[in-house]
């Protein structure tokens, strides 16, 4: 098998005039004849074939024996070609994005983010929502200190299904609440939710003035806490979500339909509807937007049930510098539905802490 992978690289190599064949067999780098002429440029093409190499050796590496040279050419080529308008400063922060993950995308070594990840040890509720956990906590109750933190991952499972450059996706997105700081009761994490998703995307370039539809995604997801009854709370939507961007500002726009459930005979009935009222409370879509300012970036969202009693929620971020890896990030919540359990409870929460991977 290492002897298969080197021939293929030797392969790659010699198809592009990166090596070529000496004397007698041996292998040696073939010498630019404008080497003398111009030394700057033969720096730049000397750097851009050491990546190319670089590409192809690590491609082959991690390709499965089904993939052909010409398509490790391909992706290689359009991977260089990525990295220098990245360079060049000709990509708006969500094309560059779009194509970091492009890049990484068949790298198992690589998990891709799909929404923010984040940490906030440090985060106050105004009203903590005592009702769900009384049996549990007794009079201690809840704190209104807690940390809170995100992980949201995705891998494409299928490409080019009805058209180039089409994706189907695999999401997941785990968000828990951590009572840090109570250690009354043993400090536990008080509520989790969990959110496997699968969607299908497709790239755009429709312009109105100065938007361009960048991205749209049409997707099934689920999301629960885990919990047995009483406590548990779980629904099942269809959205689709329609991605703008104009420069450093992206907006989106996600609609979703509730999937109907049975509705229970009993509270503690392990199946059916658990929280048959959630659209009073969560509304029926999602606006959200963020705007990149220099190495900072703001943002916001905003749900509404668009009903007579006006119930919904808004959140509002910001990230900034905080290091060479990390971020330093801010969040502010204040309404219904940040997590299951408080579905049907107006929440006002602030929180500080360090942002893992951003929306840019």
């Amino acid at each position: 098998m290492h002897i298969i992978k080197r021939s293929l690289i030797t392969k790659l190599l010699l198809s592009v005039g990166l090596i070529a064949p000496a004397a007698g067999g041996a292998l040696a780098r073939e010498a630019s004849p404008k080497q003398s002429e111009n030394q700057n440029s033969d720096n730049q093409k000397s750097a851009a074939e050491a990546s190319l190499a670089n590409c192809y050796t690590e491609q082959v590496k991690i390709s499965g024996s089904q993939v052909s040279v010409e398509q490790i050419r391909a992706h290689c080529r359009a991977r260089l070609q990525i990295e220098s308008k990245i360079g060049n400063g000709e990509l708006s922060p969500l094309e560059k994005r779009i194509a970091r993950e492009k890049a990484t995308r068949d790298n198992p070594n690589v998990i891709t983010p799909h929404k923010r990840n984040y940490l906030l040890p440090v985060s106050f509720v105004d009203e903590p929502n005592n009702a769900p956990f009384s049996e549990e906590l007794g009079t201690a109750g809840l704190k209104k200190f807690e940390a809170k933190f995100q992980l949201s991952f995705k891998a494409a499972i299928a490409d080019s299904l009805l058209k180039k450059d089409d994706l189907l996706f695999f999401g997941f997105t785990l968000q828990s609440y951590w009572q840090m700081y109570n250690q009354d009761v043993s400090s536990p994490f008080r509520e989790t939710n969990y959110q496997p998703e699968i969607f299908y995307g497709v790239f755009n370039d429709f312009k109105v003035g100065q938007w361009t539809n960048r991205v749209n995604v049409i997707g099934i997801e689920h999301q629960s806490n885990g919990r047995t009854q009483p406590s548990s709370r779980s629904w099942n939507r269809i959205y689709a979500q329609f991605v703008w961007e104009n420069d450093n500002w992206v907006v989106m726009f996600k609609p979703w339909y509730r999937l109907p459930e049975k509705d229970k005979t009993t509270p503690t009935q392990a199946t059916g509807d658990d929280n048959p009222d959630i659209e009073k409370f969560m509304g029926n879509f999602e606006f959200s937007s963020v705007y990149k300012w220099e190495q900072q970036t703001f943002g916001m969202m905003f749900r509404n049930n668009l009903r007579n009693d006006n119930r919904g929620a808004l959140q509002l971020d910001w990230t900034f510098p905080m290091g060479r890896r990390f971020k330093g990030y801010a969040q502010y919540f204040n309404g219904y539905g940040e997590s299951l359990i408080d579905y049907n409870q107006s929440i006002e929460r602030i929180g500080i802490g360090v942002l893992l991977t951003d929306v840019f």
